[in-house]
């Protein structure tokens, strides 16, 4: 008997390789199945102009893929892009069925399952689709629409609060959620912080994970009056580095940062001083910059939930209790009026992560926008 479920699930694991080294191309797993029921192949994509999970995966079967199951989270492309398309080798190498995860949300390579079914290869699809889909929820959404997708990453106590009344927040989470909050940053094309954020924490934004192949995201830093000094982990050339800023900050503060190495963008103000955080997603978009982490701090997170620019949301909660009403809490800002106003996500996952607990949340679909 087949085990679809397992073989797509392993075909997600070797997706999961290409973190960091894919975008702006999706990330995409395969495994070829032989006729005797073992695993002949594995592949997964490591980027632009490299071989995609389905050729990779049949290359490495060689022979034994005649007759056998591909499992790949993505429609095979039938285009030519920077390679050729996936769905004629496939015909070519003899594979009996294909078991697809996703579609193609991009018209342009869109098309390979009607191609290999019109050459006689059986097609399913939809196994472990919403899998398969979340895992390139940023590309489909920049397809669609020419914006990053934008997930909000917050750290607090069981009571909510981010920092103790004295601002001191290293470190509220525990190790483990502290590397899993990393892996985020490995999938994130761009990472945000405001200024409150880099002046008080000294972040560097990087991902630091053991073994960790991939490229460092683009570091954003949110300043619309030019108040964060152009020095700091923040500023190491480690990694590139923008400023997001307004006319309101001054020449001077312009000129530091762009000497520490930084680029520098003035954009419009959805407030005085303050960055129009659409034309931030909107330039992001631009850059091809797909998936978006929103890192702190409460302030800029609230402004990006009033306006219902978040896709996703992920919070680690540690098993610690802070109290105080002068204590931070996860979003502040003028908030809903009143309990009936309040902004409906729906939850997708409670997990353990060490010591913490990580619970993600989605937007939620259902409400207009």
């Amino acid at each position: 008997m087949r085990d679809d479920e397992r073989f797509m699930r392993r075909a997600l694991e070797l997706a999961r390789n290409g973190l960091g080294l894919a975008a702006p191309n999706p990330m995409v797993g395969a495994v070829v199945v032989a006729a005797d029921g073992a695993v002949a192949g594995e592949g997964w994509h490591e980027g632009p102009g490299t071989p995609h999970a389905e050729v990779v995966a049949l290359r490495a079967a060689g022979p034994r893929a005649r007759g056998s199951l591909l499992y790949t989270t993505l429609e095979p492309c039938a285009h030519i892009g920077r390679t050729p398309p996936c769905a004629p080798f496939i015909v070519k190498a003899g594979v009996a069925e294909v078991i697809g995860g996703s579609p193609d949300p991009n018209p342009l390579a869109a098309g390979g399952f009607d191609l290999l079914r019109r050459s006689g290869v059986r097609v399913s699809v939809g196994t472990l689709a919403g899998e398969c889909g979340a895992l390139i929820a940023g590309f489909a959404k920049h397809v669609r629409t020419g914006l990053p997708f934008v997930t909000l990453k917050m750290a607090s106590s069981l009571d909510g609060k981010v920092a103790a009344r004295d601002g001191s927040s290293r470190w509220v989470t525990g190790p483990a959620a502290r590397e899993d909050a990393h892996r985020l940053r490995a999938g994130s094309g761009a990472v945000v912080v405001a200024c409150g954020t880099a002046v008080n924490d000294r972040p560097a934004l990087t991902v630091r994970l053991s073994g960790y192949r991939g490229r460092q995201p683009l570091r954003v830093l949110v300043d619309g009056r030019g108040r964060t000094p152009a020095e700091g982990p923040l500023f190491e050339r480690t990694a590139p580095t923008l400023v997001a800023t307004t006319m309101a900050a001054p020449d001077a503060a312009r000129t530091a940062w762009e000497r520490a190495g930084a680029e520098v963008s003035v954009l419009d103000e959805s407030a005085p001083g303050r960055v129009a955080l659409p034309a931030l997603f909107d330039l992001l978009g631009k850059r091809d910059v797909q998936d978006v982490l929103l890192e702190g701090g409460p302030r800029l997170a609230w402004s990006a939930v009033e306006a219902d620019l978040v896709d996703r949301f992920v919070l680690y909660l540690a098993p610690k209790l802070i109290g105080g009403e002068d204590a931070p809490g996860i979003l502040i800002g003028a908030g809903v009026p009143s309990i009936g106003d309040a902004l409906p996500v729906s939850i997708v996952s409670v997990e353990r992560v060490g010591e913490d607990v990580k619970v993600v949340a989605e937007r939620d679909v259902h409400r207009d926008r």
